[in-house]
C-alpha cells in the first residue's frame, strides 16, 4: 500500500500511535515472547523478570492500541498478538539495522 500525500490527519495520528506504542523497550520484549504464542500476565512476568504493574500497564496500553488482543481464563488474563503487522514492522527496523552495522563493518575494514 503507497500512503498519499499529503497524508490525511487521522492516518498521520495512527502512524504516530503505532510508532510510539513501540517506543518502549519492554513492550518489545513482550512482543518477542508473544511471537511464539499467548502468554498470561503471570507468564510474562515470570519470563521477563519485571513486576506485574510494570508488565499490566504495558500490555494495557498495546491492547488499547489494538496490538493485542486479550481474554479471561478464569483468574487468568491471556494475550496475544492481534495485529501481525507490529512484527513486520520490527523485522524491518531489524533488517535496516542489520543493513547499517554491515556498511560500518564494511567502512572500517576498508
Amino acid at each position: 500500500m503507497e500512503l498519499p500525500s499529503p497524508p490525511p490527519e487521522p492516518l498521520v495520528e495512527f502512524i504516530a500511535a503505532r510508532f510510539k506504542v513501540l517506543s518502549e523497550p519492554m513492550r518489545i520484549r513482550i512482543l518477542d515472547r508473544l511471537r511464539d504464542g499467548e502468554r498470561s500476565v503471570g507468564e510474562l512476568v515470570e519470563e521477563l523478570g519485571t513486576s506485574q504493574q510494570n508488565i499490566s500497564r504495558h500490555l494495557a496500553t498495546m491492547h488499547r492500541d489494538g496490538v493485542l488482543g486479550r481474554r479471561r481464563e478464569g483468574n487468568r488474563v491471556v494475550y496475544w498478538i492481534a495485529d501481525p503487522a507490529v512484527l513486520e514492522l520490527c523485522e524491518h527496523v531489524c533488517a535496516s539495522f542489520q543493513r547499517h552495522v554491515d556498511e560500518l563493518q564494511r567502512v572500517v575494514n576498508a
